[in-house]
């Protein structure tokens, strides 16, 4: 079974897709992502690789009949790919140059306007899923596209926000909120000349840093030769602050978030963005989404994100002068 089905409550839909539970268990000796092993080439730097289980495909089948007046059903149109960081199975992002970082900032682009070109997705989700904590079975350096067929809710909420503030002030509401960041300072962990890596006012996660551009750009296929390059240090040196906090390869899903497509023009308030979620809220204690975030949306951060922000610089400085060396 694959189909979208819609929550009236929410008004959100919900991809359905239990034929994702025949995924088998890998061979502990064998990984499909590395070279040699007959599903990818035998020499790439990075790599896209359509996903063998897809949760969306672009011939979906038909919707089982169980649609009722309230209960609708739609087909999971969409696509999914696998991003192949390194050919190397036990490299991590911070590990890699500028260079080959910059070619998987290059990729996203080329993936992206691929999947834009389809008028049927309405939002393209660039996205990482890292560590075990997390969920993640395959150790092999990887992210995941995303292409919906419908604009999910909190992007919705998200965009809504920002139109509302746009008509009211003439503004980009992303960009006021990093005059705020800048005004207040002590939330800031690093930059560089075009993105500002900081840990946001409203930060529900204890580390839960953002990347953003400092100019106005909506999406990653704006950004000049120069800016992808910078973008792929900032995120190279966002995850290797993660890293230095504790001395080990912290988990995170890391959410690249931009405008919406084939859904009109929304390049006046919309703000290309990376959101980093790290379940850790200390060495060795997991921060749970529980019955409150989870069932009423009410998050609780049970740290000052000025003070975790000051932990996040230190841990930025080692990162920096390790990799210097």
């Amino acid at each position: 079974m694959a189909e979208l089905r819609f929550n009236p409550l929410t008004k959100d839909w919900v991809m359905i897709a239990s034929h994702r539970q025949n995924r088998p268990q890998m061979p502990k000796d064998w990984c499909p992502f590395c070279p040699g092993s007959g599903k990818v080439p035998d020499r790439f730097d990075v790599y896209e690789y359509d996903n063998d289980f897809p949760a969306l495909s672009q011939n979906p089948p038909v919707p089982d009949d169980v649609a009722t007046e309230i209960y609708k059903t739609a087909p999971s149109y969409g696509k999914c790919e696998v991003i192949l960081y390194s050919p190397e199975h036990t490299v991590t992002l911070p590990e890699l140059s500028v260079d080959h970082v910059r070619k998987l900032v290059d990729l996203w682009c080329e993936r992206y306007e691929a999947m834009k070109a389809d008028e049927k997705i309405k939002y393209v989700f660039i996205f990482e899923n890292r560590g075990e904590v997390v969920g993640v079975t395959m150790p092999h350096p990887h992210g995941q596209i995303y292409g919906y067929s419908f604009i999910p809710k909190k992007i919705e909420l998200e965009v809504n926000s920002s139109k509302e503030h746009f008509d009211k002030t003439g503004h980009c509401l992303f960009c006021d909120m990093l005059k705020d960041e800048y005004s207040a300072k002590d939330r800031i962990i690093f930059e560089n000349d075009d993105f500002v890596v900081f840990l946001p006012f409203y930060s529900a996660y204890p580390y839960g840093i953002n990347i953003a551009s400092k100019s106005h750009k909506h999406n990653i296929s704006q950004f000049t030769d120069t800016e992808r390059t910078n973008l792929a240090k900032a995120v190279r040196e966002a995850a290797g602050t993660l890293d230095n906090l504790f001395g080990y390869t912290f988990p995170y899903m890391m959410c690249i978030q931009q405008s919406p497509v084939n859904s009109g023009d929304m390049s006046d308030f919309c703000h290309f963005h990376i959101e980093f979620y790290p379940p850790m809220r200390s060495a060795d204690k997991q921060k749970f989404n529980a019955s409150s975030e989870t069932g009423a949306w009410a998050h609780c951060n049970p740290t000052a994100p000025e003070e975790k922000a000051k932990e996040l610089r230190e841990a930025h400085k080692k990162y920096t002068e390790n990799d210097n060396k």
